[in-house]
């Protein structure tokens, strides 16, 4: 048992990346051999892969999930004195691209249930200065986008999906990243699908927007030193998209491993008043990007299991809203706050063994009996 809580960890990435060493250790020679660092070949080809695996037409790579957001909302023409509906529950970069374009984040409270923003509020957030949706598809589980589309179709508006934890989950039977406008993905290390640093994607089916963010992912050229419009240096090096393309392979059955471990969670873990186990809503499937689950004595749980050595995080404790750097304290979000309040996450990954999560398991059942 001591060895097992020894070598714990939270993501697994140690894990994933001996599965496909050899595979993925000869794409990042291939590279630094042809010497393509940036904007090598391989960015096509990925480009290309992750388009049809979302189900869209276009793909553009870049250098991370908050550029992407930017990107997306800098193609849509957002800039000061619009406002942007979004969730007061995500990572900073949700709100942070926002503010950074001169936009203001207006904030929808989340449904208590799948932390993501709460659909039937939206509609009385809109005014005349609204000029875009941005929900996000938190945990892993896709936003109720039949919903928001609707709502977005009325009022002539267009959606982008902050699908940094989504990549891969299903919402009616279609990709999260294809389910609005433009969909954002991110490939940090930590997510289920992951890069060996920083990395994202923009995807869409309109091709003047997907024109415009191309141009605008290298510094707004339309061809070399001819630059129609203002860019960011926002590109993804050809060795992560080579790291990509060789993880991509494996997504799927990585998925499916989460949900196996996922499923285990559920039968293993104590039903009871204290713990909230994660509920996906039937017509979407997770990626299970975490296990987060809902404790109201969250401090004690958290002393429990490190005690015990077995690592947890809190995402997230502070609400966009809530953030110093915002000052929009006056702000109330009464279930965004009780889940920063409330909300853990425990290891999922698709190497975590069943002796593993039996151990994680039994341990949290220990203080919620």
């Amino acid at each position: 048992m001591l060895n097992i809580y020894k070598t714990m960890n939270f993501y697994g990435l140690d894990h994933q990346y001996k599965k496909s060493k050899i595979n993925i250790d000869s794409a990042i020679r291939s590279v630094i051999e042809s010497s393509q660092f940036i904007m090598g070949p391989e960015i096509e080809i990925l480009e290309k892969q992750l388009a049809d695996y979302v189900g869209v037409k276009y793909c553009i790579t870049v250098s991370s999930g908050t550029d992407a957001l930017l990107i997306a909302m800098m193609s849509l023409g957002i800039g000061p004195g619009d406002e942007v509906i979004t969730s007061p529950f995500s990572f900073i970069s949700t709100s942070e691209t926002i503010v950074f374009l001169g936009a203001k984040p207006v904030y929808v409270d989340i449904d208590q249930q799948t932390y993501n923003i709460d659909s039937t509020q939206i509609e009385e957030a809109i005014t005349s200065k609204t000029k875009l949706i941005l929900p996000v598809s938190l945990y892993g589980q896709c936003a109720d986008f039949s919903k928001i589309n609707l709502i977005a179709k009325k009022y002539n508006l267009p959606v982008i999906e902050d699908a940094a934890q989504s990549f891969g989950a299903l919402h009616n039977n279609a990709k999260s990243c294809s389910l609005s406008t433009l969909g954002c993905t991110s490939f940090f290390p930590t997510k289920p699908l992951g890069c060996f640093g920083d990395g994202g994607a923009i995807f869409t089916n309109d091709f003047e927007l997907f024109e415009i963010a191309f141009q605008i992912r290298s510094h707004g050229q339309k061809e070399k030193y001819n630059h129609v419009r203002l860019g960011v240096n926002g590109r993804l090096d050809t060795i992560q998209a080579a790291i990509l393309l060789e993880k991509l392979k494996e997504f799927d059955n990585e998925i499916d491993l989460r949900h196996g471990v996922a499923n285990n969670y559920y039968k293993l873990l104590n039903k009871s008043d204290e713990m909230i186990s994660p509920l996906i809503q039937k017509n979407n499937s997770s990626v299970f990007a975490q296990y987060t689950i809902r404790f109201s004595n969250r401090d004690r749980v958290m002393k429990h299991l490190e005690k015990n050595k077995i690592p947890c995080v809190v995402h997230y404790p502070i609400p966009l809203h809530k953030q110093p750097c915002f000052e929009s304290s006056k702000i109330k979000m009464p279930n965004a706050e009780k889940a920063a309040a409330e909300v853990l996450s425990i290891p999922i990954h698709p190497y975590l063994r069943y002796d593993e999560q039996k151990i994680i398991s039994d341990t949290i059942n220990e203080i919620c009996n």
